[in-house]
């Protein structure tokens, strides 16, 4: 398995973003996440979007960060927001999602952000689960889901 850097508009990173999409409509039953993203948002410096690849360049995993400052959406300044973070269902179990979040740590550092943040729901309790064994806490809820009742919001001091 190898991981890389790929525009977030790139033909594999479109599958599976369309896939995350369909996952989060059949747990939630509203259609996806609705948040706005585009590919201008991942690029480096301000963000980066990674791809994990199996060794037939099959794409399976994907995660991203993006820059955030304090706004009315209740960020920081400083802050990383992870992003559309997602492993196939035949690629679970490999350890992708935690070298992503590892990589996209140590990139988000290293761009001098000093927080990384993220939204999840309660319908994700692997998400959870994943988050909170990579030294993600609970903290005060932002961003666009931040009245959903179902929404959950952690960060990881950088």
């Amino acid at each position: 398995m190898f991981i890389r850097p790929t525009a977030f508009d790139h033909p594999d990173a479109v599958k599976l973003n369309d896939q995350v999409q369909l996952e989060y409509d059949e747990r939630y039953g509203d259609g996806g996440d609705i948040t706005p993203l585009d590919a201008a948002m991942f690029v480096p410096p301000r963000g980066l979007y990674l791809l994990a690849y199996d060794p037939a360049g099959h794409p399976l995993a994907t995660g991203g960060w993006r820059r955030q400052d304090a706004d009315d959406e209740e960020y920081r300044d400083g802050d990383a927001e992870l992003k559309r973070m997602y492993v196939t269902p035949e690629a679970r179990g490999l350890g992708l999602a935690r070298r992503i979040l590892a990589a996209l740590e140590d990139d988000a550092r290293a761009a001098g952000r000093t927080r990384m943040v993220l939204e999840t729901g309660t319908l994700q309790p692997e998400a959870i689960r994943l988050y909170e064994t990579s030294g993600y806490t609970p903290c005060r809820k932002f961003g666009l889901y931040r009245f959903h009742d179902e929404s959950r919001c952690f960060a990881k001091a950088l």
